[in-house]
């Protein structure tokens, strides 16, 4: 009898405080399909603790439709304004919060990260993700906003990582018996 091969669904982030991308792919051995991609628009509401509470919402709801096995979000960039990345930031911890909410281990990656790890070019262009990404995926065609295809991209490269997820709390115990290299 053969070797039965566990499907894996990724939830990919690409949190924004006007945009927020997100992707969902599922993955069979090394067949990789798409199961959902698309954006929350939140510039139609007023006041940044609208735009946080329906982020959180919306991340729950796909969880809770798709249920995913592990989620993989785009780590915030450094920018010269404070407050875009303070609010940005909170974004971020917003979506982190709900897929910790329903207990799915979450991972961020480094935007060069995603670009190198689906393009093989860290500094591709995002219409240079979004079409190896509808080569990899066999999308038809490019979504008008690609934020969906970033978050895409972020789900992809923690696939291509071999989904190291980081735990999200541990113990020194569980710590010193992975890393016995740390110990002095």
């Amino acid at each position: 009898m053969g070797k039965i091969v566990k499907e894996k669904i990724i939830l990919g982030l690409d949190p924004g405080t006007t945009v927020m991308g997100y992707g969902i792919i599922s993955v069979t051995g090394s067949k990789l399909s798409l199961l959902q991609y698309g954006v929350i628009h939140l510039s139609k509401y007023e006041g940044h603790e609208l735009k946080l509470k329906k982020i959180f919402d919306r991340v729950l709801n796909l969880v809770d439709e798709y249920h995913p096995d592990e989620v993989a979000l785009e780590a915030p960039f450094y920018g010269k304004n404070v407050q875009s990345m303070l609010k940005l930031g909170r974004a971020q911890g917003v979506a982190m919060s709900a897929a910790l909410y329903r207990e799915v281990p979450i991972v961020e990656y480094a935007p060069k990260k995603v670009k190198q790890s689906v393009t093989g070019n860290g500094n591709a262009s995002k219409e240079q993700v979004a079409k190896m990404l509808m080569t990899m995926l066999s999308i038809k065609e490019l979504p008008k906003l690609l934020d969906a295809t970033d978050a895409l991209a972020v789900a992809v490269c923690h696939h291509f990582q071999k989904g190291k997820t980081t735990k999200t709390a541990g113990s020194w115990t569980s710590f010193l018996k992975e890393n016995p290299h740390r110990l002095q």
